[in-house]
């Protein structure tokens, strides 16, 4: 572990329900002596509040491509730098299809394109959207580029059905997280 002690993570919460799961991801992170950051989309914001992480990181929360606390940078560039592996999640079927189109409308996608360290990416999303040919589209794409995948899961969704689609749990982002910095 001594590894993942002078590690810096990147936590990027997307917006969907799963959001609530990375607070514990967050949590434990931190508990493990790794520096987390946390960046959030707007949309996230309406899940988990940027004061949940703030607390739990024990750091600002960046959440809007301009704030006048990085300049002159810019927020996108500054969390980039120094970290050693970007987290997306919950990685939504829209953050998927704007990461692997290249596109940067907010802090999130212009963060994933400014990374120039591995990327993990912890799916959630329905059933239905997970198996539409465009997703898996991106997803490949995805991997293609480089991207690691954590899940989707099998299980319970929101949308009150089983399914492949449920964000992994926080013990296996962990995990993940951890192995992939000790690999480095």
């Amino acid at each position: 572990m001594s590894q993942t002690n002078r590690s810096r993570v990147t936590l990027a919460v997307g917006g969907g329900i799963a959001a609530f799961k990375v607070a514990t991801v967050c949590s434990r992170l931190v508990q493990s002596g790794i520096d987390v950051q946390v960046a959030m989309t707007e949309s996230a914001k309406s899940f988990v509040g940027p004061a949940t992480f703030a607390a739990l990181s024990g750091k600002p929360v960046a959440a809007g491509s301009f704030e006048s606390g990085h300049w002159p940078l810019g927020p996108h560039i500054e969390l980039a730098d120094g970290t050693d592996l970007l987290v997306v999640a919950p990685a939504t079927a829209n953050l998927l299809g704007q990461f692997a189109a290249g596109l940067a409308n907010d802090l999130v996608t212009t963060l994933y394109l400014q990374a120039e360290c591995p990327v993990l990416l912890a799916p959630a999303m329905s059933h239905v959207m997970w198996s539409k040919p465009a997703v898996q589209r991106n997803v490949q794409r995805l991997i293609d580029d480089g991207c690691h995948f954590i899940g989707p899961d099998e299980g319970w969704l929101s949308c009150r059905r089983r399914g492949e689609g449920r964000m992994s749990e926080p013990e296996a982002i962990c995990a993940a997280i951890i192995s992939h910095l000790s690999a480095d």
